[in-house]
This record gives structure tokens, C-alpha cells and sequence, in this order.
């Protein structure tokens, strides 16, 4: 079977280049019919893909959120079990808990951060509203509106 372009390219054989007028039409329709069935069945396909991509978010994000349930629970237990021992060690032939000193830096938010201590995050394009400022009328050096033609299979 040929591919979609070598079919398109064939279509055009049956046709005059001058008047637009179909040569041989029992050929022309044959071709004509077989790029049809090509193009719905690669739109069939991106359709059957697309839908393979969604269920696949889907369960990926439910995992996701089960993930985000199941360490939530295991910090709340962590945290009752390490108030209930108060820093006690607990020791079972199936688990071992203990505690270890550590230091972690504590802000309270009012005080002013020395400049030497700050860090500052790299510049982005705010994109929206250089489109918005565009289709309003500015002209800004750099940027502009492309008209896209996207696709949509249904």
C-alpha cells in the first residue's frame, strides 16, 4: 500500500493541471477512496493515542494523590508516635524506633534578611501579558502574534 503522500501525488495524475478537470474518474475515485481511508484511520489512530495519553494522567495523577495521602498519614503517625515517646527509644523484634539530634534554621519572618543572604531568581517572560499588551495594539520589539492552524480530530 502506498503512503498518504505518495497517494495524494498519484490523485493529481488523473487530474489536468489547466481546467481542474478529472481524467479518469474510475482511477481518480479508487485513489481517492484509498487516501480517504488513510487519513481516518491515522485520525482514528491520534484518537485512540489521545485517549491512551488521558487515561494514562489520570492514573498517574490518581497515584500521585494516592502517594500525597499515604505520606501524609505516615507524617501524622510519625508525629504522634514521637510525641507518645517523648524521645524514648522502642525497641520489638519487627521495628526499632529512635530519636536523633539535628539542627534546622528557624525564621520568624519580621527581622531584615541581610542582602548577603538573599537570593534572587532569574527574570521570566510574562507571556500573557505580552499577548495581551499586543492585540491591544503595542508594537513590542521581538515579539509577535503567530496565527497557528492546530489541528482537532473528534
Amino acid at each position: 500500500m502506498a503512503n498518504l503522500y505518495q497517494i495524494k501525488d498519484e490523485l493529481l495524475k488523473y487530474v489536468d493541471k489547466e481546467s481542474g478537470e478529472i481524467i479518469d474518474v474510475d482511477k481518480f475515485d479508487d485513489l481517492q477512496l484509498e487516501y480517504n481511508d488513510k487519513i481516518e484511520s491515522i485520525a482514528l489512530w491520534i484518537k485512540n493515542l489521545s485517549s491512551d495519553a488521558a487515561a494514562y494522567k489520570a492514573e498517574k495523577d490518581a497515584f500521585a494523590e494516592r502517594e500525597k495521602q499515604a505520606k501524609t498519614k505516615a507524617e501524622s503517625l510519625k508525629q504522634y508516635l514521637s510525641s507518645s515517646l517523648n524521645g524514648r527509644r522502642f525497641t520489638t523484634v519487627d521495628v526499632d524506633i529512635a530519636f536523633r539530634k539535628s539542627k534546622s534554621l528557624d525564621y520568624d519572618g519580621e527581622a531584615e534578611v541581610p542582602e548577603q543572604y538573599l537570593r534572587y531568581s532569574d527574570p521570566t517572560i510574562d507571556k500573557t501579558a505580552i499577548t495581551k499588551a499586543i492585540k491591544d495594539g503595542e508594537v513590542i520589539e521581538g515579539f509577535r502574534l503567530v496565527e497557528n492552524q492546530n489541528i482537532q480530530i473528534k
